[in-house]
């Protein structure tokens, strides 16, 4: 659940919330709408998001094992799925409870640091082509953060001027 209107219905457990606890939770349920917008375009459009990065990949290292390529791909198939459900739930601590505290492990024995660089670039671009503007702030910050956690680097994705 979002744990900001979690802790609006937690602070009326004893009394009515105060005009300006009514507020933010107008607030926070209208970004819930915004959020589960965007959720239901990721679930939609996740097989035309991957593919070009799938098939790019292919392009990218002719030469390399495809179980390796696969591999980056279902680790960003993931990393897509349980980012846009942290976002849903504005919580990015089911993020990293959910792959972020295991798979960098995994980037690292198998070393995939370079494939998981070039599907995340690719995965930019596929989403800045599939999602608005404001949807796209609503998911990057939890894929910023899947970037930096799996290849302890700077996130690529830059803010929106």
């Amino acid at each position: 659940m979002d744990t900001a209107l979690q802790s609006l219905i937690y602070a009326a457990d004893d009394h009515y919330l105060s005009d300006a606890d009514l507020d933010r939770f107008h607030k926070d349920v209208h970004s819930l709408a915004e959020r589960v917008e965007a959720y239901e375009t990721l679930r939609d459009r996740e097989l035309a998001i991957l593919q070009p990065a799938a098939d790019y990949l292919s392009e990218e290292f002719p030469n390399a094992d495809p179980k390796l390529l696969e591999r980056g791909v279902i680790h960003w198939l993931n990393i897509l799925r349980y980012s846009s459900m942290a976002m849903l739930l504005n919580n990015s601590e089911f993020l990293s409870q959910r792959i972020l505290e295991w798979m960098p492990d995994i980037v690292q024995a198998y070393q995939l640091q370079d494939i998981e660089k070039a599907l995340y670039r690719c995965l930019q671009t596929q989403l800045k082509s599939s999602l608005s503007p404001e949807q796209l702030n609503l998911v990057k910050p939890y894929l910023e953060e899947a970037y930096a956690t799996l290849l302890n680097v700077k996130p690529a994705l830059q803010p929106s001027a």
